[in-house]
């Protein structure tokens, strides 16, 4: 059976405070983009994991895919399956990639052995994987809280958006991105700035990373200028970085960009 994990970006990021056990709470919102990887798993006679396109860093032996399977393994009696993942989304993005990829593990498992798990367990799962992996299990915009895995829906579509991403050669590891931060709650609610009209969004929704990374790495500041320079709506930092987006009302000339562009297309 094959799927097709789907990146997200995240409109508006705020770090609210730091926790107890290391972790900060934050609040996001999620959205789904329909730039994927290719996920194959088939039933075989043992465990096996490859992996083609992109080069996935670290150990594939640890890969979040492989990761899902034995965790559901550990409670279900689970045959041998042999998983296949094409990687076409970046990794070290601000994406979601790797969480696409296992929570749309945990899914194709339970849908191709017929596990008949509810959403709530799968979420369990998920959320013990990563803070986003829940997300990939709504196929919806969601506002996420605590890690990021307390997930709420939100009445939010920009259906007919053209969206530009460019992810300049750059990693920034979660280290970096939170060594400048000074968490702090914001005056609106992410949910309220949501619900005001687009063009208020580049005062008032913003991502609390970019303070911090942007001195370090000019060149995203750069992007950014230049995504409202050629008339986006909205523009900014995904995640903890390194991609930057930029919403459109409609299809622009990508040839435009200094830096070549990773993906673009209509919402």
């Amino acid at each position: 059976m094959v799927a097709f994990p789907p990146c997200k970006i995240n409109l508006g990021l705020h770090i609210v405070n730091k926790r107890a056990d290391g972790y900060h709470n934050l609040e996001t919102c999620f959205y789904p983009v329909p730039w994927t990887d290719i996920l194959e798993i088939i039933p075989a006679n043992t465990v096996e994991f490859i992996s083609s396109g992109n080069t996935i860093p670290g150990n594939l032996n640890d890969n979040l895919c492989l990761r899902a399977y034995q965790l559901l393994k550990n409670d279900v009696d689970l045959p041998a399956v042999k998983i296949h993942l094409h990687k076409i989304i970046p990794t070290g993005a601000g994406l979601g990639g790797g969480s696409s990829d296992a929570a749309y593990t945990l899914r194709l498992l339970n849908s191709i052995f017929n596990l008949q798990l509810p959403t709530e367990t799968l979420l369990h799962y998920a959320a013990t994987l990563g803070s986003d992996c829940a997300f990939f299990l709504q196929d919806q915009p969601t506002i996420g809280t605590g890690r990021g895995e307390i997930l709420s829906p939100v009445n939010l579509k920009l259906t007919g958006k053209f969206l530009v991403i460019i992810k300049p050669d750059i990693h920034i590891s979660t280290a970096e991105a939170y060594a400048g931060i000074t968490p702090r709650v914001q005056a609106i609610r992410l949910e309220e700035i949501l619900h005001q009209p687009l063009h208020t969004w580049n005062e008032l929704l913003v991502n609390d990373f970019e303070k911090s990374i942007f001195p370090q790495h000019p060149i995203l500041a750069s992007i950014k200028n230049e995504f409202y320079q050629h008339g986006a709506i909205y523009a900014c930092m995904s995640g903890s970085g390194s991609s930057m987006i930029g919403l459109f009302e409609k299809n622009i000339d990508l040839t435009v960009f200094s830096n070549p562009v990773s993906w673009s297309g209509l919402l």
